[in-house]
């Protein structure tokens, strides 16, 4: 597969399935079903119309204790096992356990596909072994017919999209654009997948209560899957489902559990201090280096400001044989520290390999010695999320006598391409840049360090963010307290342009007034001169 057909990131377009396909693989379509005998005889019903070769399709219908028991309709392929454990993960592992197929198509048992459908997924089949195919779902509320109609589309529309998928596939190119969570696409109403994805990635976790779907859509992605939405694929689903009826009661319920188990959802995972059954990043150090070394590194990771981290610390911890009566003489006496000091702290994990939980999305391979600053880590995979990097190598010393010193930060899911698509004897790091991308930086300027020192840590990041955020709350008081004495100012200054007005109207007022006045006087000056002079006058004549 050397270069051509290599898909990076979640870019798919490369493939181009065949329009002419001449089918080879098999398909196992998984049906778990608890009740709804009508619904089910329309599935199958639809099942067999399939334009797919039928000998190439197997078809498993789990009941998952249903009473009165269901059955299977005349006529069909199908075979029915039954799976007493409750659960919709139960039953479609029961179903899994049984499929033979190259791929897995769950299909649930209130879906009816319409005829090219399972032929539209399997045409991605054939481009690519490592590919997850979801069809798309209309929500009808027709009635249900006795028989399967001819034309489905008449019966069955007006129908409703789902509408969540199509606008995840719209904002992202068709899930091209490098997102951040294309395992989402994983929906178990109408998906197939690669069986060698799913043998890698692990059955379904029935001790989830909701969430299954996704949270199988996360390990399949670890696993090196690429989720490829099929507008051709096309569905009905026979009514709303349990999801649209009651969304935020079922993603309360989801995200209780799912936030354990899949790191990519950062937003369930808020707290500053706790651990997670998977986390977001693995930090793998060699144990036998020393005990100050070790200490130096591992102590540095546990105090930074990415709480979200396991260490996993490698070493031959089995075979230490202890000597009590001289301890400073034990030639193991390194080990024995390392040991005593880790073995009861709930991040670190003594190991025999560096084999770290596929689940973890980032491995930090970081040599004991080197002490990262406290936010060496959180740049490091900012850098690797927003550049959708597979490798980040870090170069933190380099000389004659010791060569190069690197760390390195991978993506497990880009390594997991990388391995399915290499060719025997190629360099797997030269496949991850392909896939997904590498890059080299300087340790130094990420604030690698072999200076031992106190660690602050989360808990000097904790106070400073507390102390940050008082900080913000009394600016935004003070701001806001500003903003209130500007809108008193504003409607004080508007009560001063109102008075002024006021008494500009009063002055010109008072001016005419004054105006009349003095004209008043000036007439009666000129009636007083007028009348005295001729009374003068008068006087004069007399």
């Amino acid at each position: 597969m050397t270069g051509r057909g290599r898909v990076r990131g979640n870019d798919y377009r490369v493939l181009a399935p065949d329009d002419h396909l001449t089918p080879r693989l098999t398909v196992s379509v998984v049906i778990p079903a608890y009740g709804g005998q009508d619904k089910l005889d329309l599935v199958l019903a639809a099942l067999a119309r399939q334009t797919y070769p039928a000998e190439l399709t197997e078809i498993i219908v789990v009941d998952n204790g249903s009473v009165p028991p269901l059955r299977l309709p005349g006529g069909t392929s199908a075979r029915l096992v039954r799976c007493e454990r409750p659960g919709r993960a139960a039953a479609r592992n029961a179903g899994l356990a049984r499929a033979t197929g190259d791929v897995i198509h769950w299909l649930d048992s209130d879906v009816v596909l319409t005829p090219g459908a399972i032929e539209a997924h399997m045409r991605w089949h054939h481009a690519a072994p490592y590919l997850v195919v979801t069809g798309y779902l209309r929500f009808t509320s027709a009635d249900l017919p006795d028989e399967l109609p001819d034309d489905l589309d008449k019966h069955f529309e007006p129908a409703e999209p789902h509408t969540w998928i199509v606008d995840l596939v719209e904002r992202t190119g068709g899930l091209t654009d490098n997102p951040q969570r294309p395992f989402s696409l994983h929906v178990g109403g109408a998906t197939s997948v690669s069986a060698r994805l799913v043998e890698a990635a692990g059955p379904m976790d029935e001790e989830l209560i909701l969430g299954q779907d996704t949270e199988m859509g996360y390990r399949l992605a670890q696993a090196g899957a690429v989720f490829v939405p099929e507008p051709a694929a096309r569905a009905y689903h026979l009514g709303p489902t349990m999801r649209m009826r009651d969304k935020q009661p079922i993603d309360r319920v989801s995200h209780a559990f799912v936030a354990d188990r899949i790191p990519a959802y950062r937003w369930l995972r808020g707290h500053p201090g706790r651990q997670w059954k998977v986390p977001y990043v693995t930090v793998v150090v060699d144990g036998t280096r020393g005990y100050d070394a070790v200490r130096t590194t591992v102590d540095a990771v546990l105090a930074g400001t990415v709480p979200d981290v396991s260490v996993l610390l490698t070493g031959p911890w089995s075979t230490l044989d202890r000597d009590p009566r001289a301890p400073l003489l034990d030639p193991n006496l390194e080990l024995v520290l390392v040991h005593g000091h880790y073995r009861h702290e709930g991040r670190v994990r003594l190991a025999e390999t560096a084999d770290v939980d596929p689940a973890v999305p980032f491995v930090l391979r970081l040599p004991a010695g080197w002490a990262p600053g406290e936010d060496t880590l959180a740049r490091l995979l900012d850098l690797a999320r927003d550049d959708g990097l597979g490798l980040v190598s870090v170069l933190l010393h380099e000389s004659d006598a010791d060569g190069v010193v690197s760390a390195r930060l991978e993506r497990a899911s880009a390594f997991a391409r990388a391995r399915i698509v290499a060719d025997p004897g190629e360099d797997l790091d030269d496949v991850v840049d392909e896939v997904s991308g590498v890059t080299w930086v300087e340790g130094e300027t990420y604030g690698f360090t072999t200076e031992p020192g106190a660690p602050q840590g989360r808990r000097g990041a904790y106070r400073a963010r507390v102390e940050a955020q008082e900080e913000a709350a009394r600016l935004a008081k003070e701001a806001e307290r500003l903003r209130a004495q500007v809108t008193k100012w504003r409607e004080e200054a508007a009560r001063w342009r109102k008075s002024t007005v006021e008494l500009r109207r009063e002055v010109g007022a008072l001016r005419r007034q004054l105006a009349a006045v003095n004209r008043a006087q000036q007439g009666l000056r000129t009636l007083v001169s007028t009348t005295m002079k001729r009374a003068l006058r008068k006087r004069l004549r007399g």
